[in-house]
């Protein structure tokens, strides 16, 4: 009897069913994504970028409004869709076909959205301390204003990076010259709050390009 070819022919039968289905792609998208960057690289700057000073915005924002952010998009991503894949399985081989699998969709979400927040927690303090070094970088630096406005609570803008890229970053003014920033204008980086993970800024303006370029890497005089 063979026992080994049932047991693979039930597993990949289990994976293709719903709910455990719902995951199974996306875990092989996964596993395809980790095993090209570990073999020629492909991807990691993008993980990198995602763990850097524009980490707030974008995909990687998205992420941490689930409470997933402060470490490379890429490693929480991956562990919602490892957890709910496993919980998903779990669930897909216990219950029979019908409404009670339909519980295990929303179960395996949370079960991969728990293990995946258990994980990130410690793993943010070694991401923090490599961001620290991004984060002193620009402090001093001119950036341009990309969104409608900046005010205490809300704004972005982008400044350049040494290797000739640019980043968008979380950006807050107060007070009057608050007003001043607009799409479009420059403002001088003047400082960092790095428990809630944004950027200073006050208006900027010695005329010129908005394009951002070599000498916005330099510290005004």
């Amino acid at each position: 009897m063979d026992t080994g070819g049932r047991t693979m022919g039930d597993f990949f039968s289990t994976a293709l069913q719903f709910p455990a289905v719902v995951f199974t792609f996306p875990l092989g998208v996964v596993l395809a994504y980790w095993l090209f960057a570990l073999l020629f690289g492909v991807g990691t700057d993008v993980a990198e970028a995602a763990a850097g000073p524009g980490a707030p915005g974008g995909f990687a924002g998205a992420v941490a409004v689930f409470g997933l952010g402060g470490v490379p998009a890429a490693v929480p991503v991956s562990l919602v869709v490892a957890f709910g894949w496993f919980t998903a399985m779990t669930g897909t081989e216990l219950l029979d076909a019908g409404w009670r699998r339909v519980l295990v969709l929303p179960a395996a979400l949370f079960a991969g959205w728990a293990g995946a927040r258990l994980l990130v927690l410690p793993l943010r303090r070694v991401f923090r301390a490599e961001q620290g070094i991004y984060h002193e970088d620009f402090v001093g630096r001119v950036c341009v204003v990309r969104t409608g406005r900046v005010t205490a609570g809300f704004g972005q803008a982008e400044v350049a990076a040494d290797d000739g890229g640019t980043s968008i970053i979380q950006v807050r003014a107060e007070g009057p010259e608050a007003a001043e920033l607009t799409s479009g204008r420059r403002a001088l980086i003047f400082g960092y709050d790095a428990d809630r993970e944004f950027f200073w800024v006050a208006p900027y303006d010695l005329g010129g390009s908005d394009e951002l370029g070599p000498e916005e890497n330099r510290t005004p005089a």
